[in-house]
């Protein structure tokens, strides 16, 4: 049992973010979120992470990354795709308009949702990831909408429960967006101590 439970954790740090490894009696299954997809896997596959060898445990890898299930050490980090989806939610924003953007919500996100409810720290890496691109794009420039529209696209495709907040505030009138997950908020939804009143929120299917 402890084998198979160092396996699983071992085949879980190689999976993508997008990826979600479960326990079953003859082995694994792999939930592939952004593909809306399920991959099984022996207990014998699952053990070669542990205890096959070089060899095996390469095959084993390399048959993960042709089916789209985990990353290519050589390919750079899962948080530089955000630096392309916050600069094109940005453009598409300033073309189409936020409130056009809001109701496309439904496109780009799924309404489906994994079963397990997301990590802090796994949201709270994504806050820092979309801050850090934000801030160093002289495009987006700290541009709250795009940064809020951006986490809640990837956080609902990677199948995580957020919600997109658009709220407002009176003296002096302002408004604000942000995205909520496990606690989390992408960006902060009281900029410098300033509350906002959410006046909309869209979880999934645009609602």
């Amino acid at each position: 049992m402890t084998e198979d439970t160092q396996a699983l954790a071992a085949m879980a740090r190689l999976l993508s973010p997008h990826c979600r490894v479960t326990a079953m009696s003859d082995g694994a299954l792999i939930a592939d979120w952004k593909r809306t997809r399920f991959i099984g896997m022996a207990t014998a596959d699952v053990r070669k992470l542990t205890e096959g060898s070089p060899v095996e445990r390469a095959e084993l890898i390399d048959a993960l990354r042709r089916a789209g299930c985990a990353t290519d050490r050589r390919t750079p980090r899962a948080e530089a795709v955000v630096g392309t989806w916050l600069r094109g939610v940005h453009l598409l924003i300033r073309t189409a308009g936020f409130g056009r953007v809001l109701r496309m919500m439904s496109l780009a996100a799924p309404g489906y949702a994994r079963a397990d409810a997301p990590s802090a720290d796994e949201v709270a890496r994504l806050k820092q990831a979309v801050r850090t691109h934000s801030r160093d794009s002289w495009l987006v420039n700290g541009d709250c909408k795009a940064e809020a529209v951006t986490a809640f696209v990837l956080l609902r495709r990677s199948g995580l429960e957020a919600v997109l907040h658009v709220g407002v505030r009176e003296h002096p009138f302002a408004m604000h967006a942000w995205t909520e997950s496990a606690g989390v908020c992408i960006p902060d939804a009281d900029p410098r101590g300033h509350a906002f009143t959410s006046v909309l929120a869209i979880d999934c299917w645009g609602r």
